[in-house]
């Protein structure tokens, strides 16, 4: 899908791992201040592997990326007694220009390693699918994991998305070709229309 791995795209599937359901981060927009938080975080070691980034990326590019929205929605996480550092991000994205897939966004979330085991990617995570659902009239989430990410697949796992296919040797990081798995989350809304166009596609097909 265009767009669907765009260098900007903020990680792929990111730095996550089994967490804790208890809400305890402030979540709030994401802004242009919050440019050199984000790219300290996705300069560690720890992050870009998991992610579409290179090792090095300049600072001048999460300026630029944060300043101009263009239609993506990014959430920050943060400490509640300490709003203005940014110690997790999750971003919406949409996939293409087009107004035929305008019910569609990409997602991609990373967390400080610091911070990973503490409940910000699920509350995070939350945070965007309220944001989808019910004020943006997103009816599909889309997303990309490497395949051996098992932490971050057991998280969106946990959320609601499921297994669409795996894209081989999708990128390449760490000497490595490695695979993509694609995953998404359905509105109960769109499942519906998707279950009555069938069932309306199987009759036509039996006449």
């Amino acid at each position: 899908m265009p767009g669907r791995l765009a260098e900007e795209h903020f990680g792929h599937g990111g730095s996550v791992s089994a967490e804790d359901e208890k809400p305890q981060w402030l979540i709030r927009q994401a802004n242009v201040n919050d440019a050199e938080a984000v790219w300290r975080m996705f300069s560690h070691e720890a992050v870009y592997p998991n992610t579409m980034q290179l090792p090095f990326t300049s600072l001048s590019r999460w300026q630029r990326r944060l300043d101009t929205a263009n239609g993506h929605h990014m959430l920050a996480a943060c400490d509640p007694g300490r709003p203005d550092v940014l110690l997790g991000l999750i971003g919406l994205h949409p996939v293409a220009d087009s107004p035929r897939v305008a019910h569609v966004r990409t997602l991609g979330l990373s967390v400080h390693p610091d911070y990973a085991g503490q409940g910000m990617g699920s509350q995070l995570l939350r945070a965007a699918i309220n944001l989808a659902d019910n004020w943006l009239n997103v009816t599909r989430l889309s997303l990309g994991v490497y395949s051996h990410n098992q932490r971050a697949i057991a998280l969106y796992e946990r959320h609601g998305f499921v297994r669409e296919g795996l894209s081989r040797g999708m990128a390449f990081g760490q000497g490595r070709y490695l695979d993509s798995l694609e995953m998404a989350r359905l509105h109960p809304r769109l499942m519906r229309e998707l279950e009555a166009q069938g069932e309306f596609e199987a009759t036509l097909s039996n006449h």
